[in-house]
């Protein structure tokens, strides 16, 4: 049996009267929404809820799904330790999705718990849902820092995964929309906040799943989204399937966005639904043309990383290369991106080798193998590649940053043994001091040690 019905919801303690005292009231729409979520989940009687939630166990590169036959949680961190969960697990349901996963070797499991507590993403929609049943064991899956991609696979997972079950499911995505929709909210404001509301409830309220997938990630940072991956793994979960859409709800009067929709499969396969095969795709006809397109440089870079995956080899310099990348010596960086999101990117500040050409061979295998961030690159990831090469003239010292400028310069900072780079224009970073504290980051320096050495250096980027 397939999904039931799919829910979008938020998940701000405030609209639990034991933590909001009152503060509650300003978001009385978002209530009454769930209320009505509450009776339809009722309605259904559920042998199983899912939940995907923000903040439950999350790691960089791999799913979280929660194990054993049971968890406990309380609002006690919200000074409302009288408002408490015992919940049951459906551990045959969470078994059948791991064996899948295994399968298919798809980074998703029960291993790495680090507190089997329920998170307030779970507990504020199971407030509201207690209320009116106990029907219903459940599975709590958290977010990760893969792809969006990934994260609608895990959705088709899921799905794959209930299929062959006679329980009647319910799908809770656990989310927030954007916390910078207004100056006197706790994050403050973004331009990019209100557009993301508008757009995602656009979408949703289309139900264009498709669509999820164009919210760039430097976008959804700078709006400070919170349930954007947990609304894709649902829609993973609803691949395929035409479904009756009812919008019930948005509000942003706290300075954060919740919105509230309900999606019910209709019972018809829909082929042109199936939103990760077309989006695949089109992105794949994307890749081919830019590589074919692509400059001497960045076409070195995927020849040596496809080599190198396959044959474990180190290319040679082509006879043919341009002569400036045998002649000229400088710095380079390497960055790989997949789905949008960076794979690897290692580089040279200053020339280690004896040409161009080499310092990009060097650096795409060490981008692609040795990036302490990510595993190796594997040969079934070729083709989603993306890769660009950036050149890096010599670096210039500079006596204060007011010399910066976000999108001419990159920036080196320097205290003692410790330094750290950050390229210039890139997605995401918009100022001078942003610019600054990320590089002290990357260099283990105190973002408040002003006592560093500052330098720019500019480049020439290859697409």
């Amino acid at each position: 049996m397939p999904i039931v019905a799919a829910f979008m919801v938020p998940h701000p303690p405030l609209i639990v009267p034991n933590v909001g005292r009152g503060g509650e009231d300003q978001v009385r729409k978002t209530i009454e929404s769930y209320e009505r979520i509450a009776d339809r989940i009722a309605e259904i009687s559920p042998d199983t809820i899912i939940i995907s939630s923000p903040h439950a166990v999350m790691y960089a590169d791999y799913f979280h799904i929660s194990l054993g036959d049971h968890a406990e949680g309380s609002f006690a961190n919200f000074r409302a330790p009288e408002v408490t969960f015992d919940e049951e697990y459906d551990e045959d349901l969470v078994h059948e999705i791991e064996k899948i996963c295994d399968a298919e070797d798809f980074p998703a499991g029960t291993l790495g718990e680090k507190d089997p507590s329920l998170d307030h993403g779970t507990m504020v929609p199971l407030y509201f849902v207690r209320r009116k049943t106990m029907k219903g064991k459940i599975v709590r899956i958290g977010l990760s820092g893969l792809p969006l991609t990934d994260h609608y696979r895990l959705g088709k997972i899921i799905q794959r995964a209930i299929e062959g079950t006679d329980r009647r499911i319910v799908y809770v995505a656990s989310g927030d929309l954007s916390h910078k929709l207004q100056e006197y909210g706790p994050y403050g404001f973004a331009k990019e906040g209100p557009e993301y509301d508008e757009r995602i409830m656009d979408v949703c309220g289309r139900g264009a799943f498709g669509e999820l997938f164009d919210f760039d990630a430097s976008f959804c940072e700078k709006a400070a989204e919170c349930g954007h991956r947990s609304f894709v793994i649902m829609a993973g979960a609803l691949d395929g399937m035409n479904v009756d859409i009812k919008v019930y709800s948005h509000e942003d009067v706290t300075g954060v966005g919740y919105g509230i929709c309900e999606f019910v499969p209709t019972g018809e396969k829909n082929e042109e639904r199936r939103f990760l095969d077309a989006y695949l795709d089109g992105y794949r006809g994307k890749l081919k043309e830019k590589r074919d397109k692509c400059d001497p440089y960045v076409r070195l870079a995927y020849e040596t990383v496809e080599n190198y995956i396959i044959d474990k080899k180190k290319i040679k310099i082509p006879a043919d290369i341009l002569p400036e990348m045998k002649e000229r010596k400088a710095g380079a960086f390497v960055s790989i991106h997949k789905h949008g999101a960076l794979r690897g990117c290692i580089g040279t500040i200053l020339p280690v080798t004896d040409c161009i050409a080499q310092e990009i061979i060097n650096n795409a295998i060490s981008a692609s193998t040795n990036d302490p961030r990510f595993d190796a690159i594997t040969p079934d990831e070729l083709e989603w590649l993306d890769i660009n090469v950036d050149i890096l003239g010599d670096p210039e010292d500079i006596a204060s940053k007011d010399e910066l400028n976000v999108k001419r310069y990159g920036v080196i900072v320097t205290k003692g043994y410790k330094r750290g780079l950050l390229l210039p224009d890139l997605d995401g970073v918009d100022t001078v001091d942003d610019q600054i504290s990320i590089a002290k980051r990357k260099a283990g320096i105190s973002e408040y040690d002003e006592d560093v050495k500052l330098q720019r250096f500019e480049v020439v980027r290859h697409y």
